[in-house]
């Protein structure tokens, strides 16, 4: 019959979705956060900004205050043709330890993160690094010290996590957030499994040796994004690599207020995967793609009343294990308001992502 062969496609894609969930995800879904003792080296938080001047208006004074002894904070204005440069020498007037860093626009030079980001590194005087971006702000007065207390011996990276706002009464801001908290979810069980593949560039720290070491961004320097995920995958391994989720450690930054800004952004973020390590690539794949075929299947088989009863059972244990595992996560990261939703946001993230892989085999963003 036509619908056997989807049925047991169907049973095969619930059967990888648990693995996933129970074997991988739970890892960082159960994990604790031990206690730690803050550090007291001196840490270099770096900042790239382009035309940021309001964001940094908003944001800068938040990490220009933080309780920790001994740092300093580097903004490197990158080619900005707005008031960024004023606006950081207002800060400098009042916080001394911020450095500013004036990258001036040429006829060949326009803006590049990848090369302001490694300036600001060469300047740092600490060889602790931790970064952020200009639209985001430390959620409390003790990030630095959160994200630092990580560091030892032996680990050199630390992944955190960089939150979004919340905006009530806002389907697409549920969408992003769970986006982010699924990628969060995901890279962080993947360092507790000993596969770290990336971070996110809105709160990542990591030892200025390793950058040096691994000739910076030099491997990628062609690619306009991986400031932060490739350079991870290049330089991260399962005994360097260590995961701060404390609620003291998170970032958090002004979401995409439409969809087609989030759609475009999204577009470039996605580049970078066809770099990772195929292990990495395999895997991420096999997981997306087990999802869209779980609902696609699914919907095909419950429309056509085909063995119903067993389907609906394999569907109600597949979102029952989602709830448990990545509800857990999802109180962990404090975004528990997506619990009710992730259904329907499960659907239309895999919507989504089908139109942004298709979009990007079209044609690729052409700017960052």
């Amino acid at each position: 019959m036509l619908f056997t062969p989807l049925f047991y496609i169907f049973i095969a894609s619930v059967a990888i979705q648990l693995c996933y969930y129970l074997f991988l995800f739970r890892k960082f879904a159960y994990a604790h956060q031990p206690k730690t003792t803050p550090n007291t080296f001196g840490v270099s938080v770096v900042i790239c900004a382009k035309n940021e001047a309001e964001n940094l208006k908003a944001n800068l004074e938040a990490v220009l205050t933080q309780e920790y002894p001994n740092y300093e904070v580097i903004v490197v204005n990158d080619a900005s043709d707005d008031d960024t440069l004023s606006v950081l020498k207002n800060f400098k007037s009042k916080y001394q330890h911020l450095k500013i860093i004036d990258i001036a626009t040429t006829p060949t030079y326009t803006g590049n993160k990848k090369n302001a980001l490694a300036t600001g590194i060469k300047a740092a005087n600490n060889n602790y690094l931790l970064l952020t971006d200009a639209d985001c702000k430390p959620v409390s007065k003790y990030w630095i010290s959160s994200m630092t207390s990580k560091f030892t011996k032996e680990k050199k990276i630390v992944l955190g996590y960089g939150a979004y706002q919340k905006i009530g009464h806002s389907f697409l801001n549920k969408l992003i957030r769970f986006e982010t908290l699924l990628t969060a979810v995901q890279y962080f069980s993947y360092a507790t499994s000993g596969l770290p593949y990336m971070g996110v560039g809105r709160n990542l720290a990591y030892a200025k040796t390793s950058f040096t070491a691994a000739g910076g961004f030099s491997t990628h320097t062609h690619i306009d994004s991986g400031d932060d995920d490739l350079l991870i995958h290049q330089i991260a391994t399962k005994h360097n690599t260590a995961c701060c989720f404390s609620k003291e450690s998170f970032t958090i930054s002004e979401p995409k207020k439409n969809l087609k800004a989030w759609f475009r952004q999204k577009r470039r973020h996605i580049t970078t995967a066809s770099h990772y390590k195929p292990i990495i690539q395999f895997l991420l794949s096999l997981f997306y793609l087990s999802q869209f075929i779980f609902w696609v299947a699914a919907i095909i088989l419950l429309a056509f009343s085909f063995k119903w009863q067993p389907v609906t059972i394999l569907i109600i244990i597949r979102l029952i294990t989602q709830y448990i595992i990545l509800g857990s996560s999802a109180r962990k990261l404090y975004e528990k308001d997506l619990i009710l939703f992730f259904p329907v946001l499960d659907v239309t993230l895999v919507v989504l992502q089908l139109s942004l892989y298709i979009r990007n085999a079209i044609s690729k963003p052409t700017t960052w």
